[in-house]
């Protein structure tokens, strides 16, 4: 190994959660702080709040469903087309 190019490693590193634990280990930081360690973290701790994703399939379905005005697009559609064939317009 090349001397002088590697970071210092600390065998006594302490890991500080912002909820007061302290975890001791070894990293290149003396001192690391965390907001959330496996202490307080509410899938550690039962605390877990499950989501509604059933729901959120049916309002995402709902939203985008095809609805009967959509349906009426094609219509014009062909309208459009015959007046490009023909060239005539219609006035009214």
């Amino acid at each position: 190994m090349k001397e002088k190019i590697h970071p210092q490693y600390y065998r006594d590193a302490k890991i500080i959660c912002a909820c007061g634990n302290v975890v001791t280990t070894g990293s290149t930081k003396k001192e690391i702080h965390v907001e959330i360690c496996a202490k307080c973290h509410p899938f550690f701790t039962g605390k877990e709040k499950l989501v509604d994703t059933a729901g959120r399939v049916e309002k995402f379905r709902k939203k985008y469903e095809k609805k009967p005005e959509i349906a009426k697009a094609p219509e014009k559609a062909e309208k459009s087309a015959k007046t490009v064939k023909t060239g005539k317009t219609s006035k009214k």
